[in-house]
């Protein structure tokens, strides 16, 4: 173990099981996001096509809008789970990137081809942003929190 105030230790274990959790949190708030903005909107049952294939994701189509509004706010429920899971403010663009690089290979094996569609490049790029930038302040606020100094006994 290092020592030093917030020393970082090479741990896989901790990284994988990290990594993995984030994923789940990805794809079970993009999921209820999106479903719930499908049911309520459009009336329409989300399925999985509806997370892993490209196209899905377009205007003026109400199916359309529904994923791209749930797939813009799943990052604000992912940059929570950076909050309370990396804790660190200068990991949050690695764990975003890898989360959306692991929905790319997962869309890619899910639909057996390259995501094409424009808008489907624009959402994730702009989640990235978003779960980058706010995982940060949430992250960085902890950081920055004061540290007490003041001890439960008194020295005479």
């Amino acid at each position: 173990m290092a020592s030093g105030f917030r020393s970082t230790v090479w741990d896989p274990i901790l990284i994988i099981s990290q990594i993995v959790f984030m994923q789940c949190i990805f794809y079970i708030s993009a999921g209820s996001i999106s479903g719930l903005l499908l049911i309520i909107i459009s009336h329409n049952l989300p399925t999985l096509d509806m997370i892993f294939i490209d196209t899905k994701i377009h205007f003026p189509d109400s199916i359309g809008i529904c994923l791209f509004i749930g797939f813009l706010l799943t990052p604000l429920i992912c940059s929570i789970g950076l909050w309370f899971i990396v804790k660190r403010s200068k990991q949050c663009l690695d764990f975003s990137c890898t989360i959306h690089f692991w929905h790319f290979i997962f869309c890619i094996i899910y639909s057996h081809s390259f995501p094409q569609s424009i808008l489907w490049w624009i959402v994730n790029l702009l989640s990235i942003a978003i779960m980058t930038v706010m995982g940060e302040f949430l992250c960085m606020r902890s950081e920055m929190a004061e540290i007490p100094l003041r001890s439960t006994y008194s020295v005479s």
